[in-house]
């Protein structure tokens, strides 16, 4: 018997994309323009060019998180890691310890 191996070629690396950005067009901007476009597109949690291009086909754009949120989401993660290691040491040692620890 002969056995014929039949190689199936397989694409290496990332699927095309359905829609693709063809058109490239170019904007010059002073210092202080380009400065100001630069705060305005980290306030919002973007990228520069994704702040102009939504702001071309938008005008406006609605920010992720501003700063005052930033710090109450960092604050709450910080409140459920000391929650997480209060209940691991709850599980290794006995509940008694870690209410201990949290009455002081």
């Amino acid at each position: 018997m002969i056995r014929e191996a039949i190689k199936i070629k397989r694409k290496n690396g990332r699927p095309k994309k359905s829609v693709t950005k063809k058109v490239i067009k170019s904007v010059r901007f002073s210092k202080t323009a380009y400065f100001i476009v630069k705060q305005h597109a980290s306030k919002s949690g973007l990228k520069i060019t994704v702040y102009m291009r939504q702001m071309a086909l938008q005008g406006k754009i609605i920010s992720r998180l501003s700063e005052e949120e930033r710090q109450i989401v960092r604050q709450l993660i910080g409140m459920a890691n000391n929650l997480n290691q209060l209940t691991k040491m709850g599980h290794q040692e006995g509940f008694i310890t870690p209410v201990l620890m949290f009455e002081n």
